[in-house]
Parts: structure tokens; sequence; C-alpha cells
């Protein structure tokens, strides 16, 4: 049975590995999964992964939001799938090609997870960046659209944030997983920062969401364990 605290990804969204294996294994039996993107795969590469699995029972989470030509994401996926991580990103972007490539170099291996919209994009964005009116007067048919054809494609999933969940789930189907960035609880007055879609744990969780990325409130908190314990009482008043 999945519990509240498996809910919870936490960014390692910090500049050095010996940051990021601090608090590994300081939360490695609160949360459900790490986060390793881009800036720490980089610098530690998959040195880093084995660390995680081995320090406790949470997952990993490798968001590289890969975005290249259809051969080259195969090619870098295969390497991906070899790494026992549990989901892994790809940009829907400009063609389900990529998506459908980067689902064949999974090999079931790894959960392929769509980016739809990242969090931190406005409608005004959308518009600025020259797409049709249909989309940015309503974000959410680009997410709806995007997240159709990741599906379409084989990925398990998507990434979007957790005011789109509800309408994902039930154009989509329960079994397609959301994976909701952009969460930030009440009693962190909703400090928003860079990202522009955001809603409570228990919001994202009663509209569908079946994993929350939450970074900040944790990773700021003066004490993080006790932030992460929080936050899953608060997912858990809700399941």
């Amino acid at each position: 049975m999945k519990r509240a605290k498996d809910y919870i990804i936490f960014p390692l969204d910090v500049p050095t590995e010996k940051a990021a294996k601090e608090y590994v294994e300081l939360l490695s039996e609160s949360v459900g999964m790490f986060k390793v993107g881009l800036e720490l795969f980089i610098r530690s590469g998959p040195g880093l992964i084995d660390f995680i699995k081995a320090s406790g029972n949470a997952d990993v989470f490798l968001d590289l939001k890969l975005h290249d030509i259809p051969a080259t994401v195969l090619r870098a996926m295969k390497r991906i799938a070899d790494l026992g991580v549990a989901f892994t990103t790809v940009h829907c972007g400009e063609t389900i090609r990529m998506l459908e490539a980067a689902v064949s170099g999974a090999k079931g291996r790894v959960g392929v997870l769509g980016v739809t919209v990242l969090t931190s994009i406005s409608s005004e964005d959308i518009k600025a960046v020259g797409f049709k009116k249909v989309f940015y007067e309503d974000l959410m048919r680009l997410v709806v659209d995007r997240a159709a054809k990741a599906k379409a494609a084989g990925c398990v999933g998507i990434v979007c944030s957790g005011r789109e969940v509800k309408v994902i789930k039930k154009t989509l189907g329960r079994d397609f997983i959301a994976v909701t960035p952009g969460i930030r609880p009440n009693w962190d007055e909703m400090e928003t920062h860079d990202q522009k879609r955001v809603v409570t744990p228990a919001i994202a969780v009663k509209n569908g969401s079946d994993y929350l990325v939450i970074g900040r409130p944790i990773r700021d908190a003066n004490n993080p364990k006790e932030a992460a314990l929080r936050i899953a009482e608060e997912i858990e008043a809700v399941l």
C-alpha cells in the first residue's frame, strides 16, 4: 500500500555531491523518491544514483528532460535504463517521434514521463514564443494536447501542474501517472519564487497527483526531516 511519504519526491537541487549525500542520508526514510536533475548528474554522474539506492528504500527520479532528435534520445534512454532508476523525463516537444524513441529506448525498464508545460511558464510566455491563440488563452488545452501525445507514444505519465491533474486524469485515465512540481504546503505561505502554477500537497493529491516534487519547503526548513513529516501528514489527511 502506498504511504503518504511515498508521494513525496525531494529534488536534490544542490551544487555539490557532498550536500546531496547529506540530504539523502537525512531524508531517505522520510520521502519516497529523490530527484536528480541536470546540474547534479553532470557533476556526480551514475555514482550518486548508486549511493541513493544503497542508502534506504527511496527510489530515484532522473530528471534530465531529454530533448533532441529521436535517434539521440533513443540511445540516451538506453543508457538511462541501465541505471535502475524509477522514472526519467523527456520533453513532449515538437514531435511524437521523439517520445516514441524514448519509450523504445527505455524497454519498460524505466518509466518515461513526458514534460508538458514547465510550471515556470505562464500564458504570456506561451503567447510571446508564437503559439496559437487557442493555446495561450487556455494553457490547459496545450497541456492536455501534449499529455495525449505522450500517452499515445507509450509514456507511463507526465509532469504537470497540480491545477491540471484533475483534467488529465479525467481525459487520459487514472492509471496515467501525474508527477506534480510547484507544490507549496499551507504553512510555507505559498512562496512561489519562479513557479507560476502552484498548489498545496493536499489539493494536488485530491486532484489525483501520484507524486509531488517538493523542494524548498523541505530544504529551507530549520528541520528538513520534520518538514517532510508535516507534509506527509498533510497528504495523509486526504488519502
